[in-house]
Order: structure tokens, then C-alpha cells, then sequence
């Protein structure tokens, strides 16, 4: 396929003849057929006369006119075309114009937000429907309207003012986003690179501005900053779940699916020791799920991570841990710290400036597009974090951090690649693994990290499910509106091949709502990566022991 890179807004279209009438005449000579597979449409009808000759050509429009003597079915194809350059006929039409947006993003990549939205040139791959990401809720509905082109399409025509004034922030535009659940499968499948992600973020952040947010808004995008006082009453908000009708009246007043478990707060959330230096960094100890302090890491003085090639007993990594791992499921935090411990890996804490509630990424603010409060999340992550960046600390994580820091797995699969990890694993009970990779790690390729983290497990045979968005897209799953979609969107291929897989098969999914979708729609446990390997470092001493 040779798609030309042409700005149909100005001089294209009479580059794009240029290029057709040349084509044509090549193919002439050499006595060959203009269209193929794709047929003949408005670009190449105009070109069927000079091949076919004016006798063949008369017939066509004899059959045409038998068959559809009034011109309504698919006029212009074939038959009586109007000539491929006209620009009526385009998506960019004579005086096109879009709008100014003051964004909150920057586009400049781009060359603007409209130009992102411009990207789309309704090639269609979007509606495929093979193992890759793009896109879950076409997939799903097969409406073209939940597809990316007719996201794309529908924003290009907001912007243009094609569909009434302040189309933009409309509840339309709204309804055609809302599906989307943000996997970036687009940004990586799509031929030309279209980001609907980000897009909808740009959007919700003008819609929120105009209409304001909800309830269930709000308490999606604050959850890090009200998760310390909701773990210290977890005895009240974890009873939405055990009390009869309570889960009813919360669908009801917020908005959350009473068909959908919420996760629960623990009282073992992970907790960062107190610093043992002024620098703001504090060892390694933890917090054992009973509460009781242990002590993960010698507290040994700092010392510089190793460059490349350059083997050293001790290595000093600054591990981070997100707002859900923290509050949901420490187990995770706790396995990843025993892990790297077990791997000679000095594990160190940054901690906030201000000494207020745990660091978080911002990433619910955004979610819900509140750009303004994720910044300023994103400003004091980076500040805490800084000093030790600037050391060349590796930043580690069960949740990505940014591009310059890496996810646990990511860490692991680099330094075996390097050649300094020495890590005793001994074998698992379990002897497969069937491994799902959330959205983002299959659009940004970190699902090999987890395949490779595993396989260093000595019998273990990995496998990774071919299977597209689990339906669950952070919050997107725990919405009353959402909750049938995002089922359908995890009986499309990941339910169904967790549930035939063996009794003693190990799950593994490194998504936290990834492992809620499978818990209630399999019934089945799926644990991080980060606990399957502490479990074969568990049986690594017990056998040396």
C-alpha cells in the first residue's frame, strides 16, 4: 500500500491527480489493471474509461441504469464519476476550518491538537478483529461510532464546527468518547499513530471545565489523597460490600455497578519506614501483613548503581510504590521488595517533601481530566524524586512511573539482559503460567518483561493469552453504564481461556484491575509477577536450606 503523505487542506489534492494521472499512464503501458482488491471508488473510478474503452465503458452505465435507474445506490462509482480531485467530495472541504483550543496538553508534536485529530485517514484498521489491542469497544459493539475513525471523525467534525456550536464540550461528543477506555492500542496499531487516549483526556479536561464533574468523578480522580483516611476506616467503607442492599444504594447515589465487587481497603496497607537519614530516603524495612515491622535491607550506607557492564555486591535502586498496590494489595509492594532483597538490590523509598500522604503519579486526575491537580501530583512525585535521578538511581515500581523509570519486571528482564542479576529461584508447584498483559503493556511492548521475569523460574512454561482489553480499564469496569460492556470486552478471549486452563495453572496479571475482572468474571486468582517470583525465591532456600 503506498499512502502518500499529502495536506489535502491546501495544495495536496492536485499533487495527489499529479500523481494518479502518472500512475495511470505507467499502468497503461504496461498494459495492467489500476484497481485490485479495494475496487473502484471515488479515487478510481475516473480512470475506468481509458482501460475499458468507450464500448465497455456504455455497457457499465446500461447495466447501472437497469438496475438503479434513479443513480441512489452508491452513485459516482464506476459509472459517471465526478473527478477524483474534487474537493467537495473531501473531508477537508473548501474553507475548512477548525477551531482555536486552548489545550491542556502539549501537542506540539503533533503540530497541534487538530492536526493529532487530523491523523486519522480512515484506513479501517481499527475495526479489525485479530489478537492485537485495538480497538475493545469496536470489538464489542461493532458500531462504528466506538471505533477510533468514528472518534476521530466525530472530533475532526466538532472542531470544524460541522455539527452545531460548542460541539466540542457537548454531551454528543461525550457519548462517542465515553466507550473508549483509554488502552492506547491506537497509538501503537494504528498506521498513522493515532492517540485517542490522550485525545480524551484533552477532551474530558474542556468537558469537565464546562459541566463540572460527579460524584463518582470525584471520587475516582481523589482517590490518593483521601486513601489515608479511607484505610483507617476501612471497618466503614469496605461494609458496601458485606451488607444487604448497601451495594444497590451506592449504584444508585454514585454510580458504581452493584454487580461489581469494590476492592478492599486493608489495614495492612504498605507503609514506608521512618528515614533513618536526613537525606529523605528511608532503608528498607516493611510491614508485615500483622503489623509487625521487618526488616527487608541492611540499611548500608548509599552507594552509586553500577554503569553498564560494571558488577557491584550492592546496588542501590529507589523503589516506588502507587496507590493501589499500597492500599489494595501490599502483598505485591512486599514481594517485589523480598524479590530485588533476594537479588542483592539495596531498595530505598523516596519520600514526599512536604512529609504529607504517600508520592502518587497523578494518574486518577488525569483519568478524570483534571490536569491541573495531575501536575501538580506529577510536580511533587518529581521533587522527591530528583535528587536520587539525578544520582542515576534506577526508579522501580509495580506501577510505571514515567519513561525514564521502570516497572519491577522491566528492572529484573534489563539486568538479566546485563548479566548482573544473581537471583536463586527454585521451581513452583505450579509448572504453567498463563500470563494477561494489561493495555498499556501490550501497546508499549512491556509484556516480554513479564514473560522473560518468569521464565527465569527453573520448569515453569510461560504462556502469554491472546486476548485484548480485559474490560476493566482502571475504573471503566466498576460503572454501572459500563458494567455490560466491560464483561463482553473480557469474554471476548481472556475469561474464557482462564477458565479451560488447568486447576494448578499459575495466572499471572500484572494489571490490578485486570486481576479484579478475572477474579469476578473467572472466579479465578491472578497474582503480579512480582509474588510468583517471590514464591521461587522461597523454595530457592528452602532447598539450599
Amino acid at each position: 500500500h503506498v499512502r502518500p503523505i499529502l495536506n489535502m487542506k491546501e495544495d495536496g489534492a492536485r499533487k495527489m491527480r499529479a500523481i494518479a494521472e502518472e500512475a495511470a499512464q505507467m499502468v497503461q503501458e504496461y498494459r495492467g489493471a489500476y484497481s485490485g482488491e479495494h475496487g473502484d471508488g471515488l479515487v478510481r473510478s475516473e480512470w475506468i474509461a481509458p482501460f475499458f474503452g468507450p464500448k465497455l465503458t456504455r455497457a457499465f452505465e446500461e447495466v447501472k441504469a437497469l438496475f438503479d435507474p434513479k443513480g441512489l445506490m452508491n452513485p459516482g462509482k464506476i459509472v459517471r464519476p465526478p473527478r477524483m480531485d474534487d474537493r467537495s467530495l473531501f473531508r477537508f472541504k473548501p474553507g475548512y476550518r477548525t477551531a482555536q483550543i486552548d489545550t491542556a496538553l502539549d501537542w506540539s508534536e503533533w503540530g497541534g491538537f487538530t492536526a493529532a485529530v487530523e491523523m486519522c485517514t480512515n484506513n479501517g484498521h481499527c475495526r479489525k478483529f485479530d489478537a492485537g489491542t485495538m480497538c475493545p469497544s469496536y470489538r464489542a459493539t461493532r458500531d462504528e461510532q466506538h471505533s477510533t475513525r468514528g472518534r476521530a471523525n466525530t472530533l475532526r467534525l466538532a472542531l470544524s464546527g460541522q455539527v452545531g456550536p460548542d460541539a466540542f464540550t457537548s454531551d454528543e461528543l461525550y457519548a462517542t468518547l465515553d466507550l473508549c477506555v483509554s488502552c492506547k492500542g491506537c497509538k501503537r496499531e494504528c498506521p498513522t499513530g493515532v492517540d485517542m487516549a490522550r485525545m480524551k483526556i484533552e477532551f474530558l479536561h474542556h468537558y469537565r471545565k464546562r459541566h463540572g464533574l460527579t460524584l463518582r468523578d470525584r471520587l475516582i480522580a481523589h482517590l490518593p489523597r483521601y486513601a489515608p483516611w479511607a484505610a483507617r476506616f476501612r471497618w466503614l467503607v469496605n461494609r458496601r460490600d458485606a451488607v444487604p442492599g448497601v451495594a444497590w444504594l451506592v449504584e444508585k447515589l454514585v454510580g458504581f455497578s452493584s454487580k461489581r465487587s469494590l476492592p478492599k481497603w486493608r489495614g495492612d496497607y504498605f507503609r514506608e519506614p521512618v528515614p533513618a537519614d536526613p537525606k529523605g530516603s528511608s532503608p528498607c524495612k516493611g510491614e508485615g501483613r500483622d503489623g509487625s515491622e521487618r526488616r527487608m535491607f541492611t540499611a548500608s550506607p548509599p552507594r552509586p548503581f553500577p554503569s553498564e557492564g560494571e558488577r557491584r555486591d550492592i546496588r542501590e535502586v529507589i523503589f516506588f510504590v502507587d496507590t493501589f498496590n499500597r492500599y489494595f494489595e501490599p502483598e505485591n509492594a512486599h514481594a517485589a521488595l523480598a524479590v530485588l532483597r533476594a537479588a542483592g538490590y539495596e531498595a530505598r523509598f523516596a519520600r514526599p517533601r512536604d512529609g504529607g500522604r504517600p508520592l502518587c503519579c497523578g494518574r486518577t486526575f488525569l483519568a478524570c481530566g483534571l490536569m491541573e491537580e495531575a501536575r501538580n501530583e506529577a510536580r511533587r512525585m518529581l521533587t522527591a524524586l530528583a535528587p536520587h535521578v539525578e544520582r542515576g538511581i534506577p526508579v522501580v515500581g509495580a506501577a510505571r512511573l514515567a519513561s525514564s523509570a521502570m516497572l519491577f519486571e522491566e528492572f529484573l528482564a534489563r539486568e538479566h539482559a546485563a548479566g548482573r542479576l544473581d537471583l536463586a529461584l527454585g521451581a513452583l508447584e505450579q509448572k504453567k503460567a498463563l500470563v494477561h498483559g494489561h493495555c498499556h503493556q501490550k501497546a508499549f511492548a512491556g509484556v516480554s518483561a513479564v514473560q522473560q521475569a518468569l521464565q527465569l523460574i527453573p520448569g515453569l512454561d510461560v504462556e502469554l493469552i491472546e486476548s485484548g482489553c480485559c474490560g476493566m480499564a482502571g475504573a471503566f469496569g466498576y460503572d454501572a453504564e459500563h458494567y455490560d460492556i466491560s464483561m463482553k470486552m473480557g469474554e471476548a478471549a481472556l475469561l474464557p481461556r482462564v477458565r479451560e486452563a488447568a486447576p494448578d495453572a499459575l495466572i499471572v496479571a500484572d494489571g490490578v484491575s485486570c486481576r479484579h475482572q478475572i477474579r469476578d468474571g473467572a472466579g479465578r486468582e491472578a497474582l503480579h509477577v512480582a509474588r510468583a517470583l517471590q514464591a521461587a525465591v522461597k523454595n530457592a532456600g528452602s532447598k539450599s536450606g
